[in-house]
């Protein structure tokens, strides 16, 4: 990690973007500083727009913004990884985190506007699983160690890519372009990220290989774990909400159990392990395993049935 903060800089200006030139939120809302009636005419043309969109996009819609609304346990664990000081400002590590935060935070800020202009959900419900998700924490299973944080990014940042892509085309389906084009902007920015922490991977590969390739395999045996698979809503207890949330994002195609075998396969092909030579015999064994893996759950996803709507989320009005 030292070794590699020397590039960060350089890193933090290939993959994020100045404050000046990126997008906002306010970009693509209503402005409600218009002495006029278009604001309001904005409003309306927006939740007349929401009506058209089905139940089960909806979940999905409030589920990812729940998601990325709970950006501070994502930080907080980021800066408790090795090597990444937040006490020292000139840490490069902890400076690519904060950056990295604030790109992340309009995420959830222009969703969770929008969501509340559409009249179709139901705004408290919401608001309680997210103080749920941040004050609960979760455990990804990287602990401290950044070679296995930065496999995890790798991937989550490419299935959070997924799944707001094709949110954005199902919008765009039903003729809502503001929505689309939101989702879309926010798709972008999950597979500038992904990049980036693909990029970092991929130097530790080169330095570490050996160490590198067990930790890439000790987080695929321990399956990734999306964020929203600690959401939880019914009386403040805990509850199996990620299945169903899982459930819905399956029956639109938002994200699927073929997506998550189609992202390692990605990730597989990027870092080359499957030609990786040099080893020693615990990587070799390990990337054997990674290599093999993607076959055995692909057999896993053709069998996977998904259950028709039973679920009623207490999130949609």
């Amino acid at each position: 990690m030292q070794f590699l903060e020397k590039d960060v800089d350089a890193l933090m200006e290939k993959y994020l973007i100045p404050v000046d030139s990126i997008w906002q939120p306010t970009d693509f809302l209503p402005n409600s500083e218009t002495t006029d009636d278009a604001f309001f005419e904005e409003v309306r043309e927006i939740r007349e727009l929401a009506k058209d969109l089905p139940y089960d996009f909806w979940v999905v819609l409030v589920g990812d913004m729940i998601t990325e609304e709970a950006l501070p346990t994502y930080e907080s664990w980021l800066m408790d990884v090795e090597g990444i000081d937040q006490v020292n400002g000139e840490n490069g590590w902890g400076k690519w985190v904060r950056q990295w935060t604030a790109e992340e935070n309009r995420h959830g800020d222009v969703l969770n506007k929008y969501l509340y202009l559409s009249g179709r959900v139901n705004m408290k419900e919401i608001e309680k699983t997210t103080h749920h998700l941040i004050a609960d924490g979760f455990d990804i299973g990287t602990s401290g160690d950044p070679y296995r944080n930065f496999i995890y990014t790798s991937f989550q940042e490419m299935a959070t890519n997924v799944s707001h892509r094709r949110t954005a085309s199902l919008a765009k389906q039903h003729g809502n372009s503001l929505l689309s084009r939101m989702s879309a902007q926010i798709a972008a920015d999950e597979l500038r990220h992904h990049k980036a922490y693909r990029s970092f991977v991929s130097e530790i590969f080169t330095l570490d290989p050996n160490e590198m390739m067990l930790a890439f395999a000790d987080m695929m045996k321990k399956k990734i774990v999306m964020p929203a698979h600690f959401l939880r809503e019914i009386n403040g207890a805990k509850s199996s909400l990620f299945e169903h949330f899982s459930d819905a994002a399956q029956r639109l195609g938002v994200y699927t159990t073929q997506d998550y075998v189609t992202i390692m396969r990605g990730l597989i092909s990027d870092w080359n392990i499957e030609n990786m030579t040099g080893l020693n015999e615990s990587a070799e064994k390990a990337r054997d395993y990674v290599a093999n893996l993607p076959a055995r759950l692909k057999k896993l996803a053709d069998r996977v049935k998904v259950p028709e709507l039973a679920y009623p989320f207490s999130w949609i009005a």
